[in-house]
């Protein structure tokens, strides 16, 4: 008979097999033993005899030994308290450092100024925008030579005229160069447009930074370039255009100014238009933190890139808060700050395009508002949240990251009638060109345009640029900042949206009819039913209807 199948595998053996098993074990057990005895080990732990009984004074001994062990158990006890509170003091450290991250910024406005009226210096917040302020003044008064860098895609939007004015005014004849980056996102006519209507006021370069520059301590290979590889687009990631022009034009200003230190060029600009990345481009490594998120440089950072030029990297304007939304939602850290919502900045970005760009742009059907936008972009990129529901808020970000990074193509055209402002006249013009080799970088603007590969007018987002953005420089101006045109007309707009239905045909002629009478609401008390009246339009259409009774005739 076959035997049954059981759940468990036996553990039984044969004899034999048990009994070699045995007798390893012993063999293995009698080699550890000589081992040991070789050696002088003993496993074994002596036993304490104890006092014998025999021995004279066998009462004090034991007490003695008694009050020793006591001594050595109440060390322990008082060594194991002292770790217990040295631990509980610095948890008290810790959440005492925690809670002064988080605290409000009022409580520590309150205790800066406690700590200021008992004469004790208190630290900067290099959040604040008065740190960003003075640092941009410090930098604005170490420079020579101030480059202000323009995102291409909205230069007009990227001038600060307090910046420039600031510039122009200050001691030591500065010069101020302007530089348009990112040019690769903007097509080749409109960039050729922007550099002659720019040069007319400043001396312009055409900049395509680096996005693949690697960490100081890891230096990238250098690659030979095959014949092969030479017919490849090499305008994408690592390539780097304009540097070599404009580090030729730096280079020839410095050999002939007559100082002999070297020429310190301060780079300054709005957040997020390519300040540091363009010093790491320059200098050929990560010198400069640089990334999508707006406001990741808080402070002056200098950097050689050549034996007699300095660059000195700058934290961004501070933007006034009397632009237009449409300003502040590409060019202000409102919206890192938590002042602003994702989606307010989304939904003032989308009335400044053209509404079927922005369809074959991002590839999404017809919608109506930015809410719907903002879903059909959840779903496309996979955004979405525990049951499937889009995740808006995740939508909107990636897409604020698109326009403010290195990511989106759109541009603004250039105005036809140039009119100098009113911070400039002819003889500045004259005097900011002057120094500089203008033969040479036109020649060096030329070759960027020609290297780089621009997109197509066609791919690219028309922009309504709302023209140039005041910022603040003065600590003063900062205190005083009032958000009162911007405020009242971005909350006008929010009003606008939400309270504007959307209508139907059959509902638009509706709306046409007079207004009927509001309904009245009642306050709803526990425990009773309320009812509402409805109100009824009688009027002389109803009254001369074939199956209404008229009271006022008499039917006889």
């Amino acid at each position: 008979m076959k035997r049954p199948k059981l759940k468990k595998a036996s553990k039984r053996v044969t004899c034999s097999k048990r009994y070699k098993i045995q007798k390893k074990v012993r063999d293995h057990t009698r080699k550890l033993r000589k081992e040991a005895k070789k050696k002088g080990v003993s496993k074994r732990v002596k036993k304490d005899p104890g006092v014998p009984s025999s021995a004279p004074f066998k009462e004090e001994v034991l007490r003695e030994a008694e009050q020793r062990r006591l001594q050595i158990e109440e060390e322990k006890e008082k060594k194991r308290q002292a770790k217990i509170l040295e631990r509980a003091q610095k948890r008290k450290k810790e959440k005492e450092v925690t809670s002064k991250e988080t605290e409000p910024k009022a409580k520590k406005a309150r205790q800066d100024e406690v700590g200021i009226q008992q004469g004790k210096p208190s630290a900067p917040d290099k959040n604040s925008k008065q740190y960003f302020c003075s640092e941009l003044n410090k930098v604005i008064d170490a420079s020579d030579v101030v480059i202000e860098v323009l995102d291409a895609r909205d230069p007009l939007g990227c001038r600060c005229p307090q910046l420039e004015e600031a510039v122009l005014t200050r001691e030591g004849n500065k010069k101020l160069i302007l530089v348009l980056s990112k040019i690769d996102l903007v097509p080749k006519e409109n960039v050729e447009r922007w550099i002659q209507c720019l040069q007319l006021e400043f001396p312009v370069v055409a900049f395509k930074a680096s996005t693949q520059i690697k960490d100081k301590t890891v230096r990238a290979r250098k690659r030979t370039i095959v014949a092969s590889n030479e017919v490849l687009d090499r305008s994408r990631a690592a390539a780097c255009f304009g540097n070599r022009s404009l580090t030729e034009l730096l280079a020839s200003f410095a050999g002939n100014t007559q100082n002999e230190a070297s020429l310190r060029v301060g780079v300054v600009g709005f957040p997020n238009v390519g300040k540091s990345s363009l010093v790491n481009s320059m200098k050929g490594i990560l010198a400069c933190n640089a990334g999508v998120k707006r406001g990741i440089t808080k402070s002056m950072q200098e950097v050689h890139i050549l034996k007699n030029v300095k660059l000195i990297d700058s934290p961004g304007v501070v933007a006034s808060p009397s632009n237009p939304p449409a300003s502040m939602a590409l060019r202000s850290l409102q919206v890192e700050e938590g002042q602003e919502s994702v989606l307010e900045a989304v939904r003032t970005l989308l009335k400044q395009c053209d509404h079927s760009q922005i369809m074959l742009q991002y590839n999404v059907p017809d919608f109506r508002n930015s809410l719907e936008f903002l879903t059909l972009f959840a779903k496309k990129h996979g955004y979405l949240q525990k049951g499937g529901v889009p995740n808006t808020e995740q939508a909107a970000t990636a897409f604020l990251a698109d326009w403010t990074g290195a990511k989106m193509s759109y541009h603004c055209k250039a105005p036809e009638n140039h009119s100098l402002p009113t911070y400039m006249s002819d003889a500045v013009v004259a005097e900011m060109h002057n120094g500089w080799d203008l033969n040479n970088l036109k020649t060096g603007n030329e070759e960027t345009l020609k290297g780089v590969k621009f997109p197509n007018q066609a791919s690219s987002v028309s922009f309504i640029s709302k023209g140039p953005t005041a910022g603040l420089l003065s600590v003063s101006d900062v205190s005083e900042e009032k958000p009162g045109a911007a405020a009242t007309e971005r909350e006008a707009e929010q009003n606008d949206e939400n309270n504007e239905p959307e209508q139907t045909p059959k509902e638009a002629k509706e709306t046409e009819a007079p207004e009927k009478p509001q309904k009245v609401l009642l306050k709803k008390q526990p425990g009773h039913v309320q009812f509402q009246s409805v109100p009824i339009n009688v009027g002389l259409s109803a009254a001369t209807t074939d199956d209404a009774y008229d009271f006022n005739t008499d039917f006889k």
